[in-house]
């Protein structure tokens, strides 16, 4: 094609679709600055202030902070009155960027972005070679991963997600076996181990770094129903043991995740239910066109859930694995009941109840 057959104006639109992209893109990384050095959370209980006034209610450096409203203020995050020298935080911003706002803290996605950058030789060197990228690569990954989920699990795990399991609670009250697969730094059990003390509670993962996190977590916490242990779940054989099994977003990062599947349901007791809390998305490109994060989810998965799982020669399901292969692969592993929720205000998951 010549330059004189392109259509001109969609030329420049995409021209121009490319320079919201990269203003975007060098943003995100200014909002993880902002959310790991507290300035979102400080700037949300301040009135219009002084970058350096900003700076001393953080504790920061005030030409670093200076320079990073620059980009706040360019990027219409904040707002800036040039003749005072101030700048604030619209509290309808706040809502979606600071650590009050809860799982509405979309701030913490932003985190993931210099941990996928760290790793981009390497993604490079697997689209030329194949392979992939192993999880001891991620260091921070378990701090970041605990942040983001904790958010979720305190504000919705015991009050909304286990309800939706018909006659769940009651049972969790009275006194059951649970097991929660992939637990990393194990918060989900012990927010379920504080909330139901009569019941059994172990958190399964082979990250050493999150089990030791979940056991000094449940000792803070002083729980006597809580254990960790370090395990591939993929060799996980509970004979018939748990009354309940969880997952949260773990299945799809799995070398083996069929084989995963197939231990869980044959470590169910008979009438038993796992609980699969994992991407909301379509199985198919052309189904996630209106997700709102499609594109991170195909971005997370190429730099971290998909390369972990083939860096093990797994079968490399991704982030968006979708619906349509969740229900492939939970039929296959025997759960015959399969029923699909969602929580209200939760973007990233669906829920799976699932029994056999």
């Amino acid at each position: 094609m010549t330059t004189e057959t392109l259509d001109q104006a969609r030329t420049e639109a995409f021209a121009g679709q490319m320079v919201g992209l990269l203003n975007n893109a060098m943003t995100a990384l200014m909002v993880s600055v902002g959310h790991r050095t507290g300035l979102f959370d400080s700037l949300a209980s301040q009135r219009p202030s002084t970058p350096q006034a900003i700076a001393d209610a953080a504790g920061l450096n005030e030409r670093y902070v200076r320079e990073w409203l620059g980009n706040m203020v360019t990027s219409r995050i904040m707002e800036h009155d040039a003749a005072a020298g101030t700048y604030w935080l619209p509290a309808e911003h706040a809502a979606s960027i600071t650590r009050a706002a809860g799982p509405n803290n979309l701030a913490t996605l932003a985190t993931y972005l210099p941990l996928m950058g760290n790793v981009e030789d390497q993604i490079v060197h697997s689209f030329r070679n194949g392979g992939g990228v192993p999880y001891s690569q991620y260091p921070r990954f378990q701090e970041l991963m605990r942040e983001e989920s904790a958010q979720v699990f305190d504000a919705t795990l015991t009050g909304v997600t286990l309800p939706m399991i018909e006659g769940i609670v009651g049972k969790l009250e009275t006194g059951i076996e649970v097991a929660d697969v992939g637990c990393g730094a194990g918060h989900a059990v012990n927010v379920m181990a504080k909330a139901f003390p009569n019941s059994g509670f172990t958190g399964y993962d082979f990250s050493e770094e999150g089990v030791a996190r979940g056991r000094a977590e449940a000792a803070e916490w002083s729980l006597t129903n809580a254990r960790f242990e370090v395990k591939d779940i993929s060799t996980l054989d509970g004979g018939s043991k748990y009354d309940l099994i969880t997952a949260f977003d773990t299945i799809h990062d799995q070398a083996k995740p069929r084989q995963v599947l197939k231990a869980i349901a044959a470590s169910l007791k008979p009438g038993g239910v796992f609980l699969c809390v994992d991407i909301a998305a379509d199985s198919t490109h052309a189904g996630n066109m209106e997700h709102p994060l499609g594109p991170a989810l195909y971005a997370i998965s190429t730099f971290h859930c998909m390369t972990v799982s083939l860096a093990l020669d797994g079968e490399g399901l991704g982030t968006a694995w979708g619906e349509q292969k969740a229900y492939e692969l939970l039929g296959e592993a025997g759960f015959t009941q399969i029923e699909k929720k969602s929580v209200e205000g939760d973007i990233m998951n669906a829920y799976y109840i699932c029994r056999r």
